[in-house]
C-alpha cells in the first residue's frame, strides 16, 4: 500500500495532499491508517489533514482515527492529529480586523453616519467603517468603507489609534484601526441598505453631543491634535508591499 502523498512544514508537520485522498471511505481508512504509521516513523509531530467539501464523507473516518476539527472554510475542513505530545499547533482565526475613518474637511467638519438597525436600539452618529476584507490593506479598507457607506471619495492620511477588544464576535478578539482621511469629494450618497443618515457635522457639535460614545469622542479628539502614523516602508526591506503593510511615526 502507498503512503498518502504529502508536503511538510518547518514545524515537523505533515500535510497530506487533499487531491490525493481516496474517494471511498473504506480506501481512505486503510490508506490513512497506513500513512499515519509512516508519518510517525519519520518523526513528524502533527498531521494537518485538509478534506475538500466534495470528500466530506471522509470526515467521519478521520475522527475515528483520532483527528479533531481545527477550522473550516467554504471549500474545505481542516483536521489535525498530534503524533507527539509536544507538538505545537497554531490556533485559527483568533482575531478580526475592522477600520473606522475620521474624515475631516478644511472647515473642520467631520463625516458621520447613523446605521440602520433591525431592532429598537438607539442609533447615534458614528464614524463610517467596517470589516477589513481578507488580503486587504488597512489603508485601502478605510478608503473603501468610507466610499461604500457615504459615497465620499477620500484620501488616507494616517493611522490614529488601534483598539483591541477581547471576546467579541464568536469569542474572538477584535482589532479596530482608526484612520484619518481627507475628502476628495463632498456630495454624500448614503448606502441605503446599511445607513439611515449620513452628513457633514461640525466637529465641535459632534464632540458635544450626549449620544456620541466616549470612545468616538476620544479618537476624534486624538485625530485633531495628533499626526498619527503614516504608511511607510524600510529601505532594503525585500518583502512584498502587496502582501505586507507598515505604519510609522512621521519624520
Amino acid at each position: 500500500m502507498d503512503v498518502l502523498p504529502y508536503k511538510t512544514n518547518p514545524y515537523s508537520g505533515v500535510l497530506p495532499e487533499p487531491n490525493a485522498l481516496p474517494k471511498t471511505a473504506k480506501a481512505f481508512k486503510e490508506q490513512l491508517a497506513f500513512s499515519l504509521e509512516h508519518y510517525r516513523s519519520q518523526g513528524f509531530k502533527i498531521v494537518w489533514l485538509e478534506i475538500p467539501v466534495a470528500k466530506a464523507k471522509l470526515v467521519a473516518v478521520a475522527t475515528k482515527l483520532g483527528f479533531t476539527f481545527h477550522h473550516a472554510t467554504e471549500i474545505y475542513l481542516m483536521m489535525t492529529l498530534k503524533l507527539s505530545a509536544d507538538a505545537g499547533m497554531l490556533p485559527y482565526a483568533t482575531h478580526y480586523a475592522g477600520v473606522g475613518g475620521v474624515v475631516l474637511d478644511e472647515n473642520n467638519n467631520i463625516l458621520v453616519v447613523r446605521e440602520n438597525m433591525r431592532d429598537d436600539r438607539p442609533t447615534p452618529f458614528k464614524l463610517p467603517g467596517g470589516f477589513v476584507d481578507v488580503g486587504e490593506h488597512l489603508e485601502a479598507a478605510a478608503v473603501r468603507e468610507v466610499w461604500e457607506e457615504t459615497g465620499i471619495k477620500a484620501k488616507f492620511e494616517s493611522l490614529v489609534c488601534v483598539r483591541l477588544w477581547h471576546a467579541n464576535r464568536f469569542g474572538k478578539s477584535d482589532f479596530y484601526f482608526v484612520c484619518r482621511l481627507s475628502p476628495l469629494t463632498y456630495d454624500i450618497t448614503p448606502q441605503e441598505a446599511e445607513i439611515a443618515e449620513c452628513r457633514w457635522m461640525p466637529v465641535s457639535e459632534y464632540l458635544q453631543r450626549s449620544d456620541v460614545h466616549a470612545f468616538n469622542k476620544g479618537i476624534v479628539s486624538l485625530a485633531l491634535k495628533n499626526n498619527g502614523w503614516v504608511s511607510g516602508w524600510f529601505e532594503g526591506y525585500e518583502a512584498s508591499n502587496t502582501e505586507r503593510e507598515m505604519f510609522m511615526a512621521r519624520d
